[in-house]
């Protein structure tokens, strides 16, 4: 087990730290697309999506900004650990 453990680190740690991501990515889309509709999550609607991520699109809406600074850490992390996956991955 302990080997198995070892061996897929990264898979585990991918997949925990993945395991989130629909549920943050559908409430941040409902705040940018402005619906409750579960369809959004099907879309294939990303270039307001990502233009909310970088840019301050309801300035006045502060669960926006609030889910947006955590999407953004959220996504930062995934990006670190992918940079450590492929500094590491021969090792």
């Amino acid at each position: 087990m302990l080997s198995f453990i070892k061996s897929n680190i990264w898979l585990i740690i991918f997949v925990l730290w993945g395991l989130p991501l629909t549920h943050y990515r559908s409430k941040f889309r409902k705040i940018v697309y402005q619906t409750d509709s579960w369809i959004i999550n099907i879309k294939p609607i990303f270039i307001k999506e990502i233009r909310a991520l970088f840019i301050n699109m309801y300035p006045n809406n502060l669960s926006y900004k609030k889910l947006r600074n955590f999407y953004r850490f959220y996504l930062l992390v995934y990006l670190i650990l992918f940079l450590l996956y492929i500094k590491f991955k021969n090792h």
